[in-house]
């Protein structure tokens, strides 16, 4: 088995990682001791919610709360949290915890799971990590309980808090108040909305940039340039989102923050988006589509990948360089962001056509937006997701698993490289 393991690239060991969690977590779900009395589970249904789960989507086919005993909804924040620090950094931390050395083999695979430049300081990064999760959790915890604790027995409330907490900094949609209410009761809790809020944008920005902001002092001007990519084009994608999304629904202003940060890879709502119209659930789609940030807890294309495509646009039509807060973008980014959006594009537009034949009486609108949330890792949903049938689960199953990969993780796996033999006369080529 090791000589079988060493022989796979980086790619192949962190896909077969996730899938055997997920095949792992379906199992822990449906044991007896993880679903209430009296409710039948099925197992697609079991798979299902452990690939949201573990893809850290939050798409549900049950409703958690009302499915899960105590010890099961436990198993789902284990696999939330495992899915949102990543596979391979959890058993890195395992190894640590353990006293042993990680091998370079380890340290490369945490380098491309966590998309980092290189692989020096990878056993610091991993521990800063861990540090970081649970001192975020700790305090979104302790906060949303001063919520939970108005409305239910302190034991409960604590439970409530600590998965809520989980779901949120891992960019989940998850939670387990039952009757697939997600957190409309607490629409108007300016608390528990900017707790989430708050939870969702460090999650989904990512470790490294959590980590310069910390040791930087928030100072911006000593910033690198991806921390100043990351956060501003999260601040203006929360920006444009919250007042799209409050001049064509009839929403509040938190409202509409709320579901402007959530869109973002979290999956939370606090209105119902089967009554959301085409054009609200168009911005939604978008950012989506978008996500959050590289290295982080969500999905999507991600933000640096949406910004360098930008410039690159800007590029080519003004004929300057690619540049952005005093610094050249990296020649090959814009060839690699366009690919990665191209890739993701295809995904959508293919899941959607296939969702559509498989589930031939739902909107188009309603498919697009189901498979552009499962692709973004968000969880969002116009509650089309319970009625779905096998098929179109199994391929919204496949869909959260090429988002939480990447597409073009996906398509490296099958990638072969054994160099140009033949070379080939420059041909012409009209574009435009």
């Amino acid at each position: 088995m090791g000589k079988f393991f060493k022989k796979l690239s980086p790619a192949r060991i962190i896909a077969l990682g996730f899938a055997l969690t997920i095949l792992l977590g379906s199992v822990l779900l449906i044991l007896p001791c993880s679903v209430q009395d009296g409710v039948e589970l099925k197992y697609i249904d079991s798979l299902y919610t452990s690939t949201s789960a573990v893809c850290v989507t939050g798409l549900i086919a049950v409703d958690a709360g009302d499915t899960f005993t105590p010890l099961g909804q436990f198993f789902l924040a284990a696999l939330i949290q495992v899915g949102g620090l990543g596979v391979t950094a959890v058993g890195a931390g395992i190894i640590l915890a353990m006293g042993k050395k990680m091998d370079l083999k380890g340290r490369t695979l945490i380098k491309e799971a966590m998309n980092l430049d290189s692989g020096k300081g990878i056993v610091t990064f991993v521990r800063d990590i861990f540090i970081t999760t649970v001192i975020i959790e700790l305090i979104g915890a302790v906060l949303s309980f001063t919520v939970f604790v108005q409305d239910y027995p302190v034991p409960k409330a604590i439970g409530i808090s600590l998965f809520h907490t989980v779901a949120a900094f891992n960019n989940s949609g998850f939670d387990i108040l039952g009757n697939f209410q997600n957190l409309i009761p607490y629409r108007d809790d300016i608390m528990l909305n900017l707790v989430t809020c708050g939870l969702i944008f460090f999650g989904g920005i990512g470790f490294l940039v959590v980590r310069e902001m910390w040791t930087k002092k928030f100072c911006w001007k000593t910033f690198s340039m991806h921390a100043k990519v990351v956060l501003s084009v999260s601040g203006l994608l929360i920006l444009v989102g919250t007042v799209l999304i409050k001049l064509t629904e009839n929403v509040t202003w938190l409202g509409a923050l709320f579901h402007s940060v959530s869109a973002r890879t979290a999956g939370f709502s606090t209105y119902p988006l089967g009554t959301f119209s085409n054009a609200g659930l168009l911005v939604l789609t978008v950012l989506m589509f978008i996500g959050a940030s590289p290295g982080s807890t969500g999905g999507g294309v991600k933000t640096s990948t949406f910004f360098v495509l930008l410039q690159g646009i800007k590029s080519a039509a003004t004929n300057k360089s690619e540049k952005g807060f005093r610094y050249a973008v990296p020649k090959d980014a814009f060839r690699k962001a366009a690919v990665i959006t191209l890739l993701a594009l295809a995904v959508v537009v293919t899941g959607t056509y296939l969702f559509t034949i498989l589930e031939p009486e739902i909107p188009l609108m309603d498919a697009l937006f189901e498979i552009t949330s499962a692709f973004g890792t968000v969880g969002l949903s116009t509650g089309i997701t319970p009625g779905l049938g096998v098929g179109a689960k199994l391929l919204s199953i496949f869909i959260m698993y090429i988002g939480r990969l990447g597409p073009l993780t996906v398509a490296s796996l099958w990638y072969f490289s054994r160099g140009e033999r033949v070379s080939f006369p420059e041909g012409n080529i009209a574009i435009g």
